[in-house]
């Protein structure tokens, strides 16, 4: 009786450690602010790594965004 006493309290111990284990997961993916710390760390490592895809995008939206302005200015 108490080995099955036993295996059982040992079976629920690791269900509910397993338990924990995906709530703290969910909880982790379901927390913007992390997880937006994550992806601009992971940025910032690529970004120091290989700048020019980066700078490529940043001069191309530059453009885009003058693009614009221009078109808005000369309408008036």
């Amino acid at each position: 009786m108490t080995d099955q006493h036993d295996e059982m309290a040992d079976r629920v111990a690791a269900t509910r450690a397993q338990l924990f284990d995906t709530l703290d997961a969910i909880e982790d993916k379901l927390n913007v602010p992390k997880q937006i710390g994550i992806a601009a760390a992971g940025l910032k490592r690529r970004a120091d790594e290989n700048p020019v895809p980066y700078l490529a995008g940043l001069a191309a939206g530059v453009a885009v965004v003058g693009g614009i302005v221009v078109a808005v200015l000369r309408r008036r």
